[in-house]
């Protein structure tokens, strides 16, 4: 099992232009938990993108996910109440290129599903990034797994960051579906911790980063030790524990 032994490279431009990006993956449970926790977090880890799921999506939803943008040392990139639960936050470090909100097929009697997505450039580095939350059934999950897979072929740029909720472990189609054209941040080079859920007892990995295989992923997995981030806020903030990836994208 990693630990935290070892630093997690910050963010940074390199001299040919290609880019040391950190993006962290956080279900926020629609922000019913302790806010003040849930940034702490955020900010401690520096990210530059953050693809957040169960981002707030009725009354006021803009407004309170402005507001742990702001809390964090971060802004609005996409999602939230129109990608039905998805976003993406970014720190100024990002150009943006475009953005996209992607609503999924609806299954009667499941909860709507979407994609929070964005085409951002960090020095001479540009990625395309989606943020996801997968179904809890199998077979509606499974659909979504090659949606998911579509849509990053779709983009139209070289690499690409995609990480979310799965709900399903790394031995479930889905999970294997995504890791056999994507590379699983964790299993790649992990870093910190592997369980993601629950924070109080985690055993279970249920939420990942994955990138294409340009990207060199320099050290990705729960953020447990990184100076900033307490057990209690951990804890406090949400009934999920964040992914953390530190990434080298080319210039392109």
């Amino acid at each position: 099992m990693a630990t935290t032994t070892t630093l997690l490279p910050e963010s940074r431009t390199e001299s040919d232009g290609s880019a040391v990006v950190r993006v962290l993956s956080y279900n926020v449970r629609s922000m019913r938990d302790d806010t003040a926790a849930l940034a702490r977090v955020i900010g401690a880890c520096a990210p530059d993108l953050v693809l957040v799921q169960e981002a707030p999506r009725f009354f006021r939803w803009r407004k309170k996910l402005a507001r742990l943008a702001a809390a964090s040392g971060q802004v609005i990139l996409s999602g939230g109440g129109t990608a039905a639960g998805p976003a993406l936050l970014c720190s100024l470090r990002a150009t943006v290129e475009r953005t996209e909100d992607v609503l999924l097929p609806l299954t009667p009697g499941q909860h709507r599903r979407g994609f929070a997505t964005a085409v951002v450039r960090f020095g001479g580095a540009r990625i395309g990034v989606l943020s996801c939350h997968l179904s809890l059934r199998k077979d509606e999950r499974y659909a979504q797994g090659g949606m998911l897979l579509d849509r990053l072929a779709g983009m139209g740029v070289d690499h690409v960051v995609a990480g979310g909720d799965l709900n399903e472990r790394p031995d479930g189609a889905t999970f294997r579906r995504l890791a056999d054209s994507l590379q699983d941040g964790w299993a790649t080079t992990p870093w910190g911790g592997e369980y993601t859920s629950t924070p109080a007892a985690p055993r279970q990995r249920i939420d990942a980063v994955f990138a294409s295989p340009g990207v060199e992923v320099l050290g990705c997995g729960v953020p447990t030790g990184l100076p900033g981030v307490t057990r209690a806020d951990l804890a406090a903030a949400t009934d999920h524990l964040p992914v953390l990836a530190a990434l080298r994208v080319p210039a392109n």
